[in-house]
């Protein structure tokens, strides 16, 4: 009986009409690699492709059954590729098959594994070979696989507009060059945030987290080394804290979960020149219409006031992705992941990260 590849797939209407199914496993061309895939991490882009709610790239077409998910890691089976010679290569996905280096083009999300390209919640895959890296031997598959998106994300949002192989690194001063350090504003303690966190410490970053639970501050403080956590149900005006923690500077880098509700209190609170990334909308794409536009933000006077960058993340390349990776390596950054479930619970890990009740990531094996 031929062995056959097992996939989870959705129509993109909602997460309990996850299908699971049967095809063939498929066969590399030139160029190509098959991957047996052992663990893949979930992203808040998943559950919106599944509930058919991602649709603010309006150069991508929805509504075709799809595998869905990006973030894996795998072992290499089969090769037609002199990248990739032998079998047994441990290797994680890009998320943009495409991009693989400088800033994303508009044709790049063409080729975004779990939308619009079909995704990795399956037992094998057919790889380009230049669309993988190769996982540090330190990291397990339930580690690796949390890099592509959510890592990749918070490295570029502190790294992006630095020189390859120049990252950001005070721990390498010398006392002649010491001062303060850049400070870093993380929202929430989803995958994103955790992990740059993690590199923003390892890197000699002041930290500041927030939260709506004093739990997951308390958290991020004993197991991130995060200077500061700060409950944003208990102070609604966070970004006053924020001053304050800061002696009035306000943080350099500042990574936008928020969405429309949060985004005045980062442009409050970030520092003279300092970066905001937009990485999320979690509470909401629009500002509020109720009010006729009055409060609608003015982003560019926002900007000039502090002479403030804003940028959208749409994850990074290839290239900043294994730079991550030797720094990761360098400094033995462990990714912090939630909880795993088996692959036949694929859609109780995709409510459980709908909640919102995770700490870092969540994973489901899929082969050992």
């Amino acid at each position: 009986m031929t062995a056959k590849n097992r996939q989870w797939t959705t129509k993109q209407d909602g997460l309990d009409n996850l299908d699971l199914g049967e095809t063939d496993i498929p066969e590399p061309k030139d160029g190509e690699v098959l991957v047996k895939i052992k663990a893949v991490s979930l992203n808040y882009r998943d559950t919106e492709v599944c509930q058919g709610e991602y649709t603010h790239h309006s150069s991508l077409d929805n509504g075709q059954p799809l595998v869905p998910c990006s973030d894996m890691a795998g072992e290499i089976v089969a090769s037609k590729s002199p990248r990739w010679e032998k079998a047994g290569a441990r290797v994680l996905s890009i998320f943009n098959q495409t991009h693989l280096t400088g800033q994303i083009k508009e044709s790049d999300l063409a080729s975004g594994l779990g939308f619009p390209l079909p995704g990795v919640l399956a037992q094998y895959r057919v790889f380009p070979d230049y669309a993988l890296v190769p996982i540090p031997d330190y990291l397990s598959d339930e580690e690796a696989c949390t890099l592509p998106i959510a890592a990749v994300t918070a490295w570029t949002s502190i790294n992006g507009f630095r020189p390859l192989g120049q990252y950001l690194d005070v721990t390498t001063q010398t006392k002649d060059e010491k001062k303060p350090p850049p400070v870093l504003l993380a929202q929430g303690t989803g995958g994103v945030s955790v992990a740059a966190l993690q590199i923003a410490h390892a890197a000699g970053l002041a930290t500041i987290v927030t939260s709506s639970s004093d739990d997951k501050l308390d958290r991020a403080r004993k197991e991130l080394g995060a200077d500061t956590g700060i409950n944003y149900r208990t102070h609604w005006e966070w970004h006053e804290f924020v001053l304050e923690a800061t002696a009035g500077t306000g943080a350099d880098y500042i990574l936008e979960t928020g969405g429309a509700d949060t985004l005045r209190r980062s442009f409050a609170c970030v520092a003279f020149g300092g970066t905001i990334a937009c990485i999320g909308y979690l509470s909401g794409k629009d500002d509020d219409e109720g009010d006729g536009g009055l409060n609608r933000l003015n982003v560019n006077v926002l900007a000039l006031r502090r002479n403030v960058t804003l940028k959208g993340i749409l994850n990074g390349p290839r290239d900043r992705f294994e730079e991550m990776l030797g720094f990761y390596e360098k400094k033995r950054i462990r990714p912090v992941v939630d909880k795993v479930f088996k692959f036949e619970e694929a859609k109780e890990a995709f409510k459980y990260l709908a909640k919102g009740a995770h700490f870092g990531k969540v994973v489901i094996k899929v082969a050992d």
